[in-house]
């Protein structure tokens, strides 16, 4: 019965990218955690996920098709080495990369967080 309502472009859409969001925070702790390991190279989401995506939403894909769309983490081939030792990852570079994640991150989360007070005030009547 309230299946329709989470099937909303929306809400499918910020629930997409609430998932990639969460799996770049996961490729940002991986680089600062190996930010001292000789030879690591960044990761981050692949270029790929953000691509497909939009084709889907703009060629005017269900929801429902959007789902083998699948947000993935693989090598940053853009960064350029910051160490001798073919490190690649740069402290500051990625405290902004974890400053902007967690803005969208917050953002999606109040998108989805209105989609449910909007069915909450349509099931009971009050706002």
């Amino acid at each position: 019965m309230v299946d329709p309502i989470f099937q909303t472009d929306t809400y499918q859409l910020a629930q997409k990218l609430l998932d990639a969001s969460a799996l770049r925070q996961e490729a940002i702790a991986s680089n600062f955690a190996n930010a001292e390991t000789p030879g690591y190279h960044r990761i981050d989401l692949s270029n790929d996920f953000a691509s497909h995506l939009k084709a889907a939403v703009e060629s005017g894909a269900p929801p429902a098709e959007w789902q083998s769309i699948q947000p993935t983490l693989s090598e940053d081939t853009q960064a350029r080495a910051v160490r001798p030792d073919g490190n690649n990852v740069d402290m500051d570079s990625e405290l902004l990369a974890m400053d902007k994640n967690s803005v969208e991150y917050n953002y999606l989360a109040n998108v989805v967080t209105q989609n449910l007070k909007d069915l909450k005030t349509a099931i009971t009547g009050n706002a």
